[in-house]
């Protein structure tokens, strides 16, 4: 095999494929990426057994073959290697090396034979369609904070991918939630979507996935099975196992009677949060909400730092109520908001908080209260 391609391009497809790659494995082959290089295109494949990327680049192939090497140690000689360079990948079967040139710069890596390079099964898949980048992004990005990092409850590691009936017709729904908090974001459902059977995408998969999703312009396809999922570009084509378990019925930790109505510049309310949190000792420790007319007070009480108070205008007409949050978990769930302002809905101290953006219910977020 002997193909050249540019220097930025092979960055891209190396470190797309480095990043899937565990760092510690016990099975020699999983830690290298496999290179393919056919007619004018070269193919990078890497995986974690359960995640695969797979990236199509346009090269200057003179022979074509395949060859497995260190993908931490191509991404590190392609990085370190001057913008612009035309990089000549050669690979001595015979040696078991494979020679990285670029201008004079020579490279000798050790390769494994591509016969142990584990390629997921293919799958038939259920459902296929069709979604533009921002509608994935925003789906994706406004409920993976609500992942759970608790391995103990693994089927909460993930954000739940379904189709919801809801009062605007059927809708492709994410969910997340860790137990403390949740969030569950609707998008149309894009033809093609209605068989979506209900599945879990794994944490490190929608981290992956964010990589494709930041043009605007891009067209995702999309292919949904009871234990795969697979989103894909023209270049670029991401397969993951789904996490075999069960999602909750969250639909019964959606408060359904909070009638007490804040409302609240949602920039400044991150703000005042985020600078009255800075004297708890912990992030985690609980900021206390004090609601009457027209009026929010924000403070924390920290026995071993000190004390914050910070006074907010809002629109809130009800009765008196102080209710207290994690900092961390209002911090996050103020940042999702893209219009200027958030509706909180309360019950009391001790119930789940109900918000969203504005009159927008196509998102809304829930987050439990902590005892101040």
């Amino acid at each position: 095999m002997k193909l050249s391609i540019e220097r930025n391009t092979l960055l891209k497809a190396v470190s797309q494929a480095q990043s899937v790659v565990e760092r510690r494995n016990t099975i020699p082959i999983l830690a290298n990426v496999l290179i393919e290089a056919e007619g004018g295109h070269a193919q990078f494949r890497a995986t974690d057994l359960d995640i695969e990327v797979l990236d199509k680049v346009i090269a200057q192939v003179e022979r074509s073959g395949s060859t497995t090497v260190s993908a931490v140690t191509l991404h590190d000689i392609v990085r370190k290697l001057p913008d612009g360079a035309l990089v000549t990948l050669s690979d001595d079967a015979a040696k078991g090396r494979l020679s990285v040139e670029a201008g004079k710069s020579v490279f000798s890596l050790a390769t494994l034979p591509k016969e142990d390079f584990p390629v997921m099964a293919s799958t038939e898949y259920e459902a296929n369609f069709t979604a533009k980048a921002p509608m994935l992004r925003r789906l994706f990005d406004k409920s993976k904070f609500a992942i759970s990092t608790e391995e103990t409850r693994y089927y909460l590691n993930g954000v739940y991918m379904h189709t919801a009936e809801t009062v605007d017709g059927t809708m492709l729904r994410c969910v997340a939630t860790d137990g403390h908090r949740l969030a569950r974001v609707d998008a149309e459902m894009p033809q093609g979507a209605q068989n979506l059977p209900g599945v879990i995408v794994p944490r490190k998969m929608v981290g992956e996935l964010r990589k494709l999703l930041e043009d605007d312009d891009t067209q995702i396809a999309v292919s949904v099975s009871e234990t795969k999922v697979r989103f894909a570009t023209s270049e670029i084509t991401l397969t993951s196992k789904v996490i075999d378990g069960t999602f909750p019925d969250y639909a019964r930790v959606i408060p359904q009677g909070n009638t007490r109505k804040l409302e609240v510049d949602a920039s400044e309310f991150a703000k005042a949060v985020d600078r009255v949190a800075t004297v708890s000792s912990e992030r985690s420790r609980a900021v206390k909400l004090s609601l009457e007319s027209d009026k929010l007070v924000l403070s924390v009480n920290s026995p071993d730092s000190g004390t914050a108070e910070e006074e907010l205008v809002v629109a809130y007409d009800d009765e008196k109520l102080d209710i207290g949050f994690n900092a961390k978990y209002l911090l996050e769930i103020a940042s999702q908001v893209d219009r200027e302002n958030a509706v909180f809905m309360f019950n009391s101290a001790g119930d789940p908080t109900l918000m969203q953006e504005g009159n927008d219910s196509s998102a809304i977020y829930v987050v439990m209260p902590m005892r101040v």
